[in-house]
């Protein structure tokens, strides 16, 4: 099917996108939280795939060639639209040493979402990729153009304010 997109084979490409289309949408929506923006994106990405579909060396699978594309077009776009986050002022922030991910209460996956939702932008996004994409730290220094130990500084100084976050749970409650 790939040698055929290739070819430009209009059916060939439409049953790829048919195979993919409702995947990278998702994967658009964790980061744009919008249905218009979101398959906007998707069609973006499909489009920029099928034009460089020369590039895809095959050493990854093609939905993972794919979602490479579309959290590269999200982040441009939200970037684009200049969201801006009041940033945490860094010289609070204590780094936790601690390898795993477990808060001391429960806590519900919205409510995780939500607090990554709002942590500072250069934070969110190493955080995003990290654990709800699944990248590691090699993969999203290539995919936000930042050193290795940036990304691991950043996930790390994340990791701790969303922990703050889900400890007071004051985005929940709107105090």
């Amino acid at each position: 099917m790939i040698a055929q997109c290739r070819n430009n084979n209009r059916k060939a490409q439409l049953a790829l996108y048919r195979k993919y289309a409702h995947g990278m949408f998702c994967v658009a929506m964790r980061f744009v939280k919008n249905t218009a923006d979101a398959e906007d994106i998707t069609q973006e990405a499909f489009i920029r795939a099928f034009r460089k579909m020369d590039q895809f060396e095959g050493n990854v699978t093609f939905g993972a060639w794919l979602k490479r594309i579309v959290v590269n077009r999200s982040i441009d776009f939200l970037k684009a639209r200049k969201q801006h986050f009041v940033e945490l002022e860094e010289h609070r922030l204590t780094l936790s040493e601690e390898p795993d991910w477990n808060v001391d209460q429960e806590v519900q996956v919205n409510e995780v979402k939500a607090a990554i939702e709002a942590l500072p932008e250069k934070y969110q996004y190493v955080v995003q990729l990290y654990l709800v994409e699944g990248y590691d730290h090699s993969e999203i220094s290539e995919i936000l153009d930042l050193k290795e130990t940036t990304s691991r500084s950043r996930l790390m100084r994340g990791k701790t304010y969303l922990r703050e976050l889900l400890k007071n749970k004051s985005y929940v409650t709107g105090s």
